[in-house]
């Protein structure tokens, strides 16, 4: 009997790290800094983000209260809570201190990252649901509990948040390695563990 093994595929390609830095780094007008660093640091869906009003921001907290997918009926009456970053707060506040939405659609949204991307010769797509994917690998590569991160990215169910995960090979060997090293340097040999 043989076990036949399926070959890793992403369902949805996250930029790596030094992708969204370059990214991130080739962005040259306020606007596209409030674009690419909001979409990076909070995961955001593109129809939240063109959405935005400043009756969003709870500015003493720092934080965006976001009315997304779901809710009874579909009325959007679920809410969840982004804290904003120290990257993107004074965007936020700049941008909502003048005018009282986004004021651009999904699509200039997404003319516009790919001209960033391009700027950035990024060599592949990049959506706004790609930096949605690259802020939910970031989050668990930093240590966020996926309970968590559920809440984050606003969905109703934990299989969902996995599917973003959708690591490679390469990284469920390296999270192993990383975290097993830890066990031996902690509590010596694993066989003298009984």
């Amino acid at each position: 009997m043989s076990l036949s093994i399926m070959p890793y595929q992403y369902k949805r390609e996250p930029l790596t790290p030094d992708e969204a830095n370059r990214l991130a780094s080739a962005c040259e007008t306020h606007q596209e800094r409030l674009i690419v660093w909001t979409l990076l640091d909070t995961g955001l869906r593109v129809s939240e983000l063109v959405g935005l009003t400043r009756e969003h921001i709870d500015w003493q907290n720092h934080r965006l209260m976001i009315y997304g997918k779901g809710g009874i009926y579909g009325t959007k009456s679920k809410r969840r809570i982004i804290p904003l970053t120290d990257r993107i707060c004074p965007l936020i506040d700049g941008h909502f201190a003048i005018h009282d939405t986004i004021g651009m659609t999904p699509r200039t949204i997404q003319r516009i990252l790919k001209r960033i991307a391009n700027k950035a010769h990024i060599n592949r797509p990049v959506s706004p649901h790609v930096l949605r994917h690259t802020f939910a690998v970031a989050a668990v590569q930093k240590g966020i509990p996926l309970p968590a991160l559920q809440r984050l990215l606003g969905h109703d169910r934990l299989t969902t948040t996995e599917i973003y995960l959708n690591l490679s090979p390469e990284d469920v060997i390296r999270e192993f390695k990383e975290k097993w090293q830890v066990v031996f340097v902690r509590r010596g040999n694993f066989d003298e563990q009984g």
